[in-house]
Protein backbone atom coordinates (compact mmCIF):
# COMPACT_ATOMS: atom_id res chain seq x y z
CA UNK A 1 0.00 0.00 0.00
CA UNK A 2 2.68 2.24 0.38
CA UNK A 3 4.03 2.04 -2.99
CA UNK A 4 0.34 3.66 -4.18
CA UNK A 5 0.98 6.40 -6.26
CA UNK A 6 4.87 6.39 -7.00
CA UNK A 7 5.84 6.10 -10.36
CA UNK A 8 8.10 3.36 -10.99
CA UNK A 9 11.68 4.69 -12.23
CA UNK A 10 11.70 3.00 -15.35
CA UNK A 11 7.86 4.83 -16.15
CA UNK A 12 9.60 8.00 -14.90
CA UNK A 13 12.88 7.54 -17.53
CA UNK A 14 10.43 7.07 -20.05
CA UNK A 15 8.00 9.70 -19.64
CA UNK A 16 11.19 12.43 -19.55
CA UNK A 17 12.50 11.00 -22.45
CA UNK A 18 9.39 11.56 -24.33
CA UNK A 19 9.04 14.69 -23.08
CA UNK A 20 12.33 15.48 -23.85
CA UNK A 21 11.77 14.80 -27.82
CA UNK A 22 8.43 16.97 -27.57
CA UNK A 23 9.92 19.98 -26.76
CA UNK A 24 12.88 19.67 -29.17
CA UNK A 25 11.65 22.56 -31.88
CA UNK A 26 11.07 21.56 -35.50
CA UNK A 27 14.09 22.54 -37.96
CA UNK A 28 13.63 25.81 -39.56
CA UNK A 29 12.08 24.85 -43.06
CA UNK A 30 14.01 25.32 -46.38
CA UNK A 31 12.85 28.20 -48.24
CA UNK A 32 10.30 26.08 -51.52
CA UNK A 33 9.96 29.74 -53.25
CA UNK A 34 12.58 31.70 -52.67
CA UNK A 35 16.29 31.53 -52.98
CA UNK A 36 18.15 31.99 -49.98
CA UNK A 37 20.13 34.94 -50.45
CA UNK A 38 24.33 34.93 -50.83
CA UNK A 39 24.33 37.70 -48.51
CA UNK A 40 21.83 39.02 -45.89
CA UNK A 41 24.14 42.31 -45.22
CA UNK A 42 24.26 45.51 -47.86
CA UNK A 43 26.33 48.25 -47.61
CA UNK A 44 25.20 51.54 -49.44
CA UNK A 45 26.45 55.48 -48.79
CA UNK A 46 23.50 58.18 -48.29
CA UNK A 47 22.72 59.49 -51.92
CA UNK A 48 23.36 55.98 -53.45
CA UNK A 49 21.32 53.27 -55.55
CA UNK A 50 20.91 50.26 -53.82
CA UNK A 51 19.42 46.76 -54.92
CA UNK A 52 18.10 44.46 -52.19
CA UNK A 53 17.68 41.17 -53.93
CA UNK A 54 14.98 38.77 -53.62
CA UNK A 55 14.64 36.18 -56.44
CA UNK A 56 12.15 33.37 -57.28
CA UNK A 57 13.43 29.85 -57.82
CA UNK A 58 9.92 28.98 -58.99
CA UNK A 59 6.29 30.22 -59.58
CA UNK A 60 3.80 29.35 -57.39
CA UNK A 61 0.37 29.62 -58.11
CA UNK A 62 -1.69 33.18 -57.44
CA UNK A 63 0.69 34.63 -55.89
CA UNK A 64 2.36 38.13 -54.74
CA UNK A 65 5.62 39.20 -53.22
CA UNK A 66 5.55 41.77 -50.57
CA UNK A 67 8.34 44.32 -49.60
CA UNK A 68 8.48 46.40 -45.70
CA UNK A 69 10.82 48.11 -43.40
CA UNK A 70 10.99 46.58 -40.17
CA UNK A 71 10.66 49.38 -37.35
CA UNK A 72 11.79 47.94 -34.31
CA UNK A 73 11.67 51.63 -32.41
CA UNK A 74 7.55 51.62 -33.76
CA UNK A 75 7.32 47.81 -33.22
CA UNK A 76 5.96 47.49 -37.04
CA UNK A 77 6.33 47.06 -40.20
CA UNK A 78 5.91 49.82 -42.94
CA UNK A 79 4.98 48.10 -47.08
CA UNK A 80 7.05 49.63 -49.20
CA UNK A 81 6.30 47.89 -52.45
CA UNK A 82 3.34 45.02 -53.46
CA UNK A 83 3.45 43.30 -56.70
CA UNK A 84 1.56 40.08 -58.48
CA UNK A 85 4.61 39.77 -61.16
CA UNK A 86 2.66 41.52 -63.50
CA UNK A 87 1.71 44.44 -61.67
CA UNK A 88 3.04 46.39 -58.82
CA UNK A 89 2.22 48.90 -56.19
CA UNK A 90 4.22 51.22 -53.76
CA UNK A 91 3.02 52.65 -50.75
CA UNK A 92 4.83 55.58 -48.11
CA UNK A 93 7.36 57.87 -48.57
CA UNK A 94 10.25 54.99 -49.21
CA UNK A 95 7.78 53.85 -52.13
CA UNK A 96 8.04 56.92 -53.67
CA UNK A 97 12.16 55.96 -54.18
CA UNK A 98 11.34 52.56 -54.69
CA UNK A 99 11.17 50.06 -58.18
CA UNK A 100 11.74 46.31 -58.94
CA UNK A 101 14.50 45.57 -60.49
CA UNK A 102 13.07 42.97 -63.03
CA UNK A 103 16.70 41.61 -64.46
CA UNK A 104 14.72 38.24 -65.19
CA UNK A 105 11.37 37.50 -64.84
CA UNK A 106 12.28 35.52 -61.67
CA UNK A 107 13.52 38.83 -59.93
CA UNK A 108 11.67 40.67 -57.15
CA UNK A 109 14.51 42.85 -55.99
CA UNK A 110 14.00 46.18 -54.81
CA UNK A 111 15.98 48.89 -55.89
CA UNK A 112 16.01 52.09 -53.51
CA UNK A 113 17.29 55.04 -55.12
CA UNK A 114 18.76 57.94 -53.34
CA UNK A 115 19.55 56.05 -49.79
CA UNK A 116 18.60 58.52 -47.23
CA UNK A 117 19.82 57.92 -43.63
CA UNK A 118 16.32 56.75 -42.65
CA UNK A 119 16.86 53.82 -44.96
CA UNK A 120 18.95 52.10 -43.38
CA UNK A 121 17.51 48.50 -41.34
CA UNK A 122 15.78 45.66 -41.71
CA UNK A 123 13.57 44.92 -44.91
CA UNK A 124 11.67 41.64 -45.44
CA UNK A 125 10.66 39.87 -48.71
CA UNK A 126 7.40 37.96 -48.22
CA UNK A 127 6.22 35.57 -51.27
CA UNK A 128 2.45 35.61 -50.24
CA UNK A 129 0.95 32.59 -51.33
CA UNK A 130 -1.93 31.21 -49.26
CA UNK A 131 -0.39 28.31 -46.71
CA UNK A 132 2.86 28.39 -48.15
CA UNK A 133 3.72 31.99 -46.92
CA UNK A 134 7.75 32.18 -46.70
CA UNK A 135 9.91 35.03 -46.09
CA UNK A 136 13.71 36.48 -46.03
CA UNK A 137 15.19 39.41 -44.40
CA UNK A 138 18.00 41.57 -45.73
CA UNK A 139 19.81 44.62 -43.86
CA UNK A 140 20.67 47.84 -45.11
CA UNK A 141 23.71 48.98 -43.74
CA UNK A 142 25.28 52.89 -44.19
CA UNK A 143 29.01 53.73 -43.80
CA UNK A 144 28.90 56.69 -41.47
CA UNK A 145 30.16 58.09 -37.90
CA UNK A 146 28.53 58.69 -34.81
CA UNK A 147 28.95 61.90 -32.67
CA UNK A 148 27.58 62.84 -29.15
CA UNK A 149 25.13 66.54 -29.29
CA UNK A 150 24.29 68.10 -26.53
CA UNK A 151 22.12 71.63 -26.56
CA UNK A 152 23.60 75.26 -25.88
CA UNK A 153 22.08 75.01 -22.44
CA UNK A 154 24.42 71.91 -21.54
CA UNK A 155 23.92 68.39 -20.84
CA UNK A 156 20.90 66.27 -20.21
CA UNK A 157 18.08 68.47 -21.88
CA UNK A 158 16.72 66.11 -24.42
CA UNK A 159 13.43 64.22 -24.06
CA UNK A 160 13.61 61.60 -26.68
CA UNK A 161 11.51 63.53 -28.92
CA UNK A 162 13.50 66.42 -28.38
CA UNK A 163 17.29 64.59 -29.43
CA UNK A 164 15.69 62.76 -31.94
CA UNK A 165 14.58 66.15 -33.80
CA UNK A 166 18.21 67.81 -32.89
CA UNK A 167 20.15 65.47 -34.89
CA UNK A 168 17.67 65.70 -37.98
CA UNK A 169 18.33 68.82 -37.97
CA UNK A 170 22.41 68.63 -37.74
CA UNK A 171 21.98 66.36 -40.91
CA UNK A 172 21.72 63.07 -39.00
CA UNK A 173 19.11 60.45 -37.07
CA UNK A 174 19.53 58.80 -33.47
CA UNK A 175 22.10 56.16 -33.80
CA UNK A 176 21.10 52.07 -33.21
CA UNK A 177 22.67 50.49 -30.63
CA UNK A 178 24.76 48.60 -33.57
CA UNK A 179 25.99 51.72 -34.90
CA UNK A 180 27.11 53.05 -31.31
CA UNK A 181 28.60 50.04 -30.78
CA UNK A 182 30.65 49.94 -33.82
CA UNK A 183 31.78 53.71 -33.21
CA UNK A 184 32.75 52.27 -29.85
CA UNK A 185 35.27 49.54 -31.05
CA UNK A 186 36.15 52.43 -33.29
CA UNK A 187 37.38 54.51 -29.66
CA UNK A 188 34.39 56.47 -29.15
CA UNK A 189 34.72 57.33 -25.46
CA UNK A 190 32.35 59.91 -24.05
CA UNK A 191 30.94 60.15 -20.49
CA UNK A 192 27.44 61.51 -20.79
CA UNK A 193 24.59 59.52 -21.82
CA UNK A 194 22.38 59.80 -24.73
CA UNK A 195 19.43 58.65 -26.11
CA UNK A 196 19.59 56.08 -29.51
CA UNK A 197 16.90 55.08 -32.07
CA UNK A 198 15.12 52.69 -29.96
CA UNK A 199 14.74 54.65 -27.27
CA UNK A 200 17.28 53.39 -24.80
CA UNK A 201 20.04 55.03 -23.06
CA UNK A 202 23.69 54.12 -23.28
CA UNK A 203 27.24 55.73 -23.07
CA UNK A 204 30.61 54.55 -24.74
CA UNK A 205 33.62 54.22 -22.37
CA UNK A 206 36.93 53.33 -23.81
CA UNK A 207 39.25 54.40 -20.99
CA UNK A 208 37.30 53.69 -17.34
CA UNK A 209 37.27 56.18 -14.57
CA UNK A 210 35.67 56.55 -11.40
CA UNK A 211 33.10 59.25 -12.50
CA UNK A 212 32.08 57.62 -15.92
CA UNK A 213 30.41 53.87 -15.00
CA UNK A 214 31.56 54.40 -11.08
CA UNK A 215 33.24 50.46 -10.01
CA UNK A 216 32.75 49.46 -13.62
CA UNK A 217 36.56 49.59 -14.09
CA UNK A 218 36.43 47.98 -17.47
CA UNK A 219 35.68 49.24 -21.27
CA UNK A 220 32.09 48.74 -22.86
CA UNK A 221 28.95 50.47 -23.29
CA UNK A 222 27.37 51.20 -20.18
CA UNK A 223 23.55 51.09 -20.38
CA UNK A 224 20.57 52.97 -18.53
CA UNK A 225 17.97 50.72 -20.83
CA UNK A 226 14.72 52.03 -21.68
CA UNK A 227 13.71 55.05 -20.31
CA UNK A 228 10.41 57.51 -20.27
CA UNK A 229 11.00 58.80 -23.88
CA UNK A 230 8.27 62.07 -22.68
CA UNK A 231 10.22 62.87 -18.97
CA UNK A 232 13.75 61.26 -18.74
CA UNK A 233 16.06 63.47 -20.10
CA UNK A 234 19.70 62.86 -21.78
CA UNK A 235 22.12 63.85 -24.21
CA UNK A 236 21.73 62.39 -27.97
CA UNK A 237 23.92 60.17 -30.15
CA UNK A 238 23.39 61.25 -33.62
CA UNK A 239 24.57 59.13 -37.37
CA UNK A 240 25.44 61.02 -40.14
CA UNK A 241 26.35 59.65 -43.26
CA UNK A 242 28.87 61.03 -46.33
CA UNK A 243 27.59 63.59 -48.04
CA UNK A 244 27.22 64.84 -51.66
CA UNK A 245 29.00 68.05 -50.66
CA UNK A 246 31.97 70.48 -49.62
CA UNK A 247 32.48 71.30 -46.39
CA UNK A 248 35.74 74.23 -46.26
CA UNK A 249 36.67 76.93 -43.85
CA UNK A 250 36.69 80.67 -44.42
CA UNK A 251 39.37 82.57 -41.85
CA UNK A 252 38.25 85.49 -39.91
CA UNK A 253 37.02 87.48 -36.98
CA UNK A 254 33.25 86.93 -37.59
CA UNK A 255 29.97 86.87 -35.13
CA UNK A 256 27.36 83.98 -35.62
CA UNK A 257 25.26 86.37 -38.22
CA UNK A 258 28.56 87.25 -40.45
CA UNK A 259 29.82 83.77 -40.50
CA UNK A 260 26.27 82.78 -42.16
CA UNK A 261 26.66 85.82 -44.45
CA UNK A 262 29.96 85.10 -45.59
CA UNK A 263 29.07 81.27 -46.44
CA UNK A 264 25.80 83.11 -48.33
CA UNK A 265 28.31 85.16 -50.18
CA UNK A 266 29.80 82.51 -51.66
CA UNK A 267 26.74 80.49 -52.64
CA UNK A 268 27.06 78.21 -49.82
CA UNK A 269 25.78 77.65 -46.21
CA UNK A 270 26.93 77.69 -42.79
CA UNK A 271 27.97 74.19 -42.17
CA UNK A 272 25.83 71.58 -39.49
CA UNK A 273 27.32 69.60 -37.21
CA UNK A 274 27.04 66.31 -39.05
CA UNK A 275 28.47 67.84 -42.26
CA UNK A 276 31.43 68.58 -40.22
CA UNK A 277 31.72 64.89 -38.68
CA UNK A 278 31.47 63.56 -42.46
CA UNK A 279 33.83 65.78 -43.50
CA UNK A 280 36.45 64.83 -41.15
CA UNK A 281 35.63 60.83 -41.16
CA UNK A 282 35.56 60.58 -44.91
CA UNK A 283 37.33 63.78 -46.68
CA UNK A 284 39.93 63.63 -43.87
CA UNK A 285 39.31 67.71 -43.12
CA UNK A 286 41.98 68.77 -40.97
CA UNK A 287 41.82 72.68 -39.23
CA UNK A 288 43.11 74.19 -36.52
CA UNK A 289 40.95 76.73 -36.31
CA UNK A 290 37.57 77.06 -34.86
CA UNK A 291 34.83 77.92 -36.82
CA UNK A 292 30.95 78.46 -36.13
CA UNK A 293 28.61 75.99 -37.18
CA UNK A 294 24.70 76.16 -37.81
CA UNK A 295 23.85 75.37 -34.15
CA UNK A 296 26.08 78.25 -32.63
CA UNK A 297 28.48 75.95 -31.79
CA UNK A 298 32.20 76.38 -32.25
CA UNK A 299 34.56 73.47 -33.61
CA UNK A 300 37.32 72.52 -35.45
CA UNK A 301 38.44 68.97 -36.91
CA UNK A 302 41.92 67.30 -36.45
CA UNK A 303 42.77 64.21 -38.66
CA UNK A 304 46.48 64.79 -37.75
CA UNK A 305 46.46 65.09 -33.67
CA UNK A 306 49.30 67.92 -32.58
CA UNK A 307 50.45 69.54 -29.77
CA UNK A 308 49.31 73.23 -30.21
CA UNK A 309 45.42 71.93 -32.09
CA UNK A 310 43.94 71.31 -28.93
CA UNK A 311 46.94 68.97 -27.51
CA UNK A 312 44.81 65.32 -26.91
CA UNK A 313 46.38 62.41 -28.64
CA UNK A 314 43.35 61.40 -30.87
CA UNK A 315 41.91 62.42 -33.86
CA UNK A 316 38.20 64.01 -33.47
CA UNK A 317 36.23 67.30 -33.82
CA UNK A 318 36.87 69.72 -30.91
CA UNK A 319 34.55 72.27 -29.70
CA UNK A 320 34.45 75.05 -28.02
CA UNK A 321 30.94 74.74 -26.99
CA UNK A 322 28.25 77.74 -27.16
CA UNK A 323 30.18 81.04 -27.18
CA UNK A 324 28.26 84.08 -27.45
CA UNK A 325 27.15 84.88 -31.24
CA UNK A 326 28.04 88.59 -31.04
CA UNK A 327 31.88 86.82 -30.41
CA UNK A 328 34.40 88.02 -33.49
CA UNK A 329 36.88 85.80 -32.41
CA UNK A 330 36.23 82.66 -35.07
CA UNK A 331 35.79 81.98 -38.72
CA UNK A 332 32.84 79.68 -39.83
CA UNK A 333 32.71 76.58 -41.81
CA UNK A 334 30.55 76.21 -44.91
CA UNK A 335 28.89 73.50 -46.84
CA UNK A 336 28.56 73.65 -50.51
CA UNK A 337 26.63 71.38 -52.85
CA UNK A 338 28.50 69.71 -55.58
Amino acid sequence: MRLCGRVPLVSLARTKHRSFFRHVPAPTPRLQYLLEPLYEVVHAQRGATVTLPCVLRAWPPHYKVKWSKVEPAELLENIILVTNGAQHKTYGQLGGRARLRRGHRNDASLTIAGVALEDEGRYRCQLVNGLEDESLSLTLTLDGVVFPYQTSQGRYRFNYFEAKQACEEQDSRLATYQQLYKAWTEGLDWCNAGWILDGTVHYPIINPREPCGGRLLVPGIRTYGAKDKQKDRFDAFCFTSPVRGQVYFIQGHLSFKEAGQACHNQGATIAKVGQLYSAWKFSQLDTCDGGWLADGSVRYPITTPRTHCGGLLDPGVRSFGFPNKEQRTYGTYCFSVK
